[in-house]
């Protein structure tokens, strides 16, 4: 998988930081903050470059990777009405120990940035099953994601593992959510979600993702 992406350097004071976007606009992805749980609304294209750019999240432990997406028009079925709060998503490995309080500093200082193309693994080969359930429920397992919500952004810190195995939520809405819909007219909805089950989130709330192939222009 080739992956247009653009690499930015914004320095504070000592610091430097590097960030990670995608090339193009995910213009159909829409991430909406509830008080409970996150809602992810994706088109193919939108839950494949996410896939890739999850998937270079780790492999990248000294880089944000930052989704802009805040701005987006949603799916044509309409939001639900208490989700009128539309987040970014930046993503960034737990041992940079970015605080999210300098976000929006780095944030206006981002220029166009460095294109590149990157070369990602086969999405079909996206570690699955090296997933070992029991494992996740561990007491030491440090394989988990933490959220913190700031300048309208939802920072997902986790670890290159917990990255890996969570990558196969977005490749399989892409590749199997454009069949499904046509072919159930009474219930188009095709689905998956980061499950407080599934023992990959620590302080994380539950994300929601589901395909859409139809938007507002």
């Amino acid at each position: 998988m080739k992956l247009p992406i653009t690499i930015h350097q914004v320095r504070l004071g000592s610091m430097e930081f590097r960030v990670i976007r995608p090339a193009r606009p995910l213009v159909r992805a829409v991430l909406i903050d509830h008080d409970r749980h996150l809602d992810a609304y994706l088109d193919h294209d939108a839950a494949q470059r996410i896939g890739g750019l999850w998937t270079l999240a780790a492999s990248s432990p000294r880089s944000l990777v930052h989704l802009p997406m805040r701005g987006n028009r949603g799916p044509s079925h309409g939001l639900p009405e208490d989700g009128t709060r539309q987040l970014d998503l930046v993503l960034l490995h737990h041992s940079l120990q970015f605080a999210p309080s300098r976000w929006k500093e780095v944030r206006g200082r981002l220029g166009p940035g460095r294109p590149q193309t990157v070369t990602l693994p086969d999405p079909g080969h996206t570690g699955e099953a090296a997933i070992d359930p029991d494992a996740r429920h561990h007491r030491e397992n440090r394989d988990l994601f933490h959220q913190h919500l700031h300048a309208e952004t939802l920072f997902m810190t986790g670890s290159a593992k917990v990255f890996r195995d969570t990558t196969r939520h977005f490749f399989d809405v892409a590749r199997n959510g454009p069949g499904y819909v046509p072919v159930h007219p009474n219930y188009p909805h095709f689905c998956t979600e980061f499950h407080s089950n599934d023992g990959i989130l620590g302080d994380a709330r539950e994300i929601h993702i589901e395909y859409c192939d139809q938007w507002d222009a």
